[in-house]
């Protein structure tokens, strides 16, 4: 590698030259192993189980975001309020069924969250309420997907593909450099990173999709490519707001990962694509057939 690698333009990242080791090489893959392991353990366990799981983990989300766009400062009242919504919303599907019902939460949270931080004379009123559809509308497209037809399945290939993406992306980054995506966004992604975990993503979710009849190896990989862009606008649009607050991570509850809304920003854009596929378009990238 040229020396442009160990000192770095604005425009290129370091590539294997500059890594050096740290308790992340240790902490990132163990966590990120265990917390896949209860992840698809609960995807397999039914929509209820989801439900509770999904609540739990997004309110965290929820505390890490008003946070974040309140410049550090917890608003426990708007968390409250994003949280209430996440749950409220849930509830409405598990009992009615109707997803549409779900979203009809979801708006009239958003709308009390941006006069809730009017009135408190918060500086970011629509940044607040923006957390509302940012967290509530993929939880409830978790919970419709868990709900569906091989859901289990298919939510489990979504998530592998977003797993295997972000790997992917921080190993070939890592190792590469070079020239970086969008430096205004994310200054550690790098166009390597991006396509390397793309590559990686589609190949582990071509693999998964084969294990069914009906599903195309080639077919697969390029669906998993494709996809796999979903996940990094995930990252890219949470790397935006943390740019834009000055937060370079959303917390530190997990080791090697940082906040919660560090590791689930990939699939808070994944969820609502793959329920318009499965969902409205009736299609299911598993089996490759209608769903």
């Amino acid at each position: 590698m040229s020396s442009q690698h160990t000192t770095p333009s604005d425009d290129n990242a370091p590539g294997f030259r500059a890594i050096r080791f740290n308790m992340d090489w240790i902490t990132r893959p163990l966590f990120g192993i265990v917390l896949g392991i209860i992840a698809l353990g609960v995807v397999s366990s039914g929509p209820k189980v989801v439900a509770i799981f999904v609540a739990v983990g997004f309110t965290l989300a929820a505390l890490e975001w008003h946070r974040c766009v309140g410049g550090g400062t917890v608003d426990r009242a708007e968390t409250a309020l994003t949280a209430l919504s996440i749950m409220l919303a849930e509830a409405v599907f598990l009992y009615t069924g109707l997803f549409w019902a779900g979203l009809l939460v979801v708006a009239l949270a958003a709308i009390a969250s941006f006069g809730l931080a009017l009135t408190q004379g918060e500086k970011h009123p629509f940044w607040q309420a923006v957390g509302v559809p940012y967290l509530t509308i993929p939880a409830l497209c978790l919970l419709a997907l868990c709900s569906a037809h091989n859901g289990a399945l298919i939510v489990s290939g979504m998530l592998i593909i977003v797993w295997f993406t972000d790997t992917g992306a921080l190993i070939f980054g890592n190792l590469i450099g070079g020239k970086r995506l969008a430096p205004k966004l994310s200054p550690a992604k790098t166009w390597a990173g991006t396509i390397g975990g793309s590559l990686l993503g589609a190949l582990v979710f071509s693999f998964y999709a084969r294990v069914f009849p009906g599903a195309p190896a080639l077919t697969a990989l390029v669906f998993g490519f494709i996809f796999s862009f979903v996940a990094h606008a995930g990252d890219l649009f949470e790397s935006f707001v943390k740019r834009r607050f000055g937060v370079k991570n959303s917390g530190a509850v997990i080791p090697g990962h940082g906040g919660v809304l560090d590791r689930i920003d990939s699939t808070l854009a994944a969820a609502p694509v793959m329920a318009l596929l499965v969902l409205v378009l009736h299609f299911n990238p598993v089996f490759w057939v209608h769903a």
